[in-house]
């Protein structure tokens, strides 16, 4: 990516997020050095994903906030609410997608030394690495929609791991709702947008290093994207990413331990998507009880939110290189032989 659009976009959105205190101060380091490595890929494809959910995702956030933050409690016992964004929360949503980013760089420099067929597109059927950057972005963008907004359904949460989806408070781990299952498919789809307008497809004009293809677009048996092949891509990006929150809320409903303060039914959330302490928290001495003050609703209590979302990213991109491999009858292995040139 050029670095005179990257540099004061990196700037830019670091005064943004320090403005509009949506990070920490270790979270706007990290979000920084996170868009340094989408920016070096000489594609804007990816620096340009990372602006869109980063973006998104603070709008979601602040809509209605401070109803939201009514519906739950923080650790400290005050009002609920995501509040400013740790340097784990930005890893957690980034990470997976940072890695792979530079890794199809290395894939391209190894094509650059004469290491399979150079492209100055991306063709139909090729670069996996490529599908799991995206499915990474569509997949916590849905998760991120789905979080923001499905709190603020009328109808209470089911709990998408118990036997009988029983009700459970809002901001329950593992709890879906038809809003926010809509809005998960809602963040997926801005991904798919973003992605499909920006991606260096190659199409049957185009080609490889000015070789056309000829005339039969991927769909077909070719290697061009042509109309059908790019809505097809984006049906499967916002499905993907829409699967993605699904699995996200699994993960937590599992393995997630959500704390709930037993004086007013509200769900405790930690700091920074940190685990909740339940023992040793009790009520007042001037209470007459002196039961616990707080109580696992549901979960293993195994890992903490940030770990959650991070095993739904990892899995998510994974199982869409994965998907994408099947689909394409690539191997897998061949992307990281490339790699190792």
């Amino acid at each position: 990516m050029h670095p005179y659009i990257a540099v004061p976009a990196t700037c830019a959105l670091v005064y943004r997020a320090w403005s509009r205190k949506s990070l920490t101060p270790a979270g706007i380091v990290t979000a920084a050095f996170t868009a340094i490595i989408h920016a070096i890929h000489p594609w804007s494809i990816f620096f340009a994903l990372l602006v869109v959910f980063f973006l998104a995702g603070t709008a979601v956030t602040k809509i209605k906030y401070e109803v939201k933050a009514q519906l739950t409690l923080a650790s400290s016992g005050f009002s609920g609410g995501e509040g400013a964004r740790t340097h784990i929360q930005v890893l957690a949503n980034s990470v997976v997608a940072s890695a792979l980013i530079l890794l199809h760089y290395r894939q391209l420099l190894a094509r650059e030394r004469g290491y399979g067929p150079k492209q100055d597109c991306w063709a139909y059927g090729s670069d996996l690495l490529v599908v799991g950057i995206v499915s990474n972005y569509a997949a916590v963008a849905a998760d991120t929609f789905s979080s923001e907004l499905g709190i603020l359904s009328n109808s209470k949460p089911r709990l998408l791991t118990s036997w009988n989806l029983r009700q459970v408070p809002p901001g329950t781990n593992g709890g879906i709702s038809l809003t926010g299952t809509l809005a998960g498919f809602g963040g997926a789809l801005v991904i798919a947008i973003t992605s499909v307008v920006l991606l260096p497809f190659c199409t049957m004009e185009t080609g490889i290093r000015g070789r056309a293809f000829g005339n039969k677009p991927g769909l077909e048996g070719g290697n061009g994207w042509g109309p059908k092949e790019q809505l097809f891509w984006v049906l499967a990006v916002a499905i993907w990413g829409g699967l993605g929150s699904m699995l996200d809320s699994a993960l937590g409903g599992w393995f997630q331990a959500s704390v709930i303060d037993t004086r007013t039914g509200k769900v405790i959330e930690g700091t920074g998507g940190k685990k909740v302490l339940v023992s040793g928290s009790r009520v007042p001495a001037n209470k007459k009880s002196d039961e616990p003050s707080r109580h696992i609703e549901s979960g293993l209590g195994i890992l903490d939110n940030n770990a959650v979302n991070l095993l739904m990213a990892f899995l998510m991109s994974v199982g869409g290189m994965l998907v994408a491999s099947y689909v394409w009858h690539i191997p897998l292995r061949s992307t990281f032989e490339l790699i190792g040139q």
